[in-house]
């Protein structure tokens, strides 16, 4: 009993063009987890900086007294890694309120990972 061409099977070509879909579906798959892993770093890196920045923030406000004017920098240890801040004191139109910017950056960027502007009073 022999059988209908139409029950033979897959022929080979059709075989190899469901393969190359597999594997382009594949390859965007990885891709993707790929971009996953990098977001994930870039988003702890910013959330870290942001801790860094709150500390210099809360204790530029919570401070007894004034800040000096001008700009002060220093390095702060958050989950192991250090940060490098930087803090930049002026007056503003009124006379009793200090602007205090604040930027925070990993050791080896010139790019600020967080940045922040508070205000304080100036006595």
């Amino acid at each position: 009993m022999t059988r209908a061409r139409s029950e033979a099977g897959f022929t080979l070509i059709e075989l190899l063009v469901a393969l190359a879909i597999f594997s382009l579906a594949v390859l965007a798959l990885l891709n993707l987890a790929g971009e996953n892993t990098r977001a994930g770093a870039r988003l702890q890196d910013r959330i870290l900086a942001e801790v860094v920045l709150d500390n210099r923030a809360v204790e530029t406000i919570a401070s007894v007294s004034p800040p000096a004017l001008g700009k002060t920098g220093g390095q702060e240890v958050v989950a192991g890694r250090p940060w490098l801040w930087t803090k930049q004191v002026s007056r503003t139109a009124d006379p009793d309120i200090l602007r205090v910017d604040i930027a925070v950056a990993p050791p080896r960027s010139r790019q600020p990972a967080a940045m922040a502007t508070v205000f304080r009073t100036a006595r």
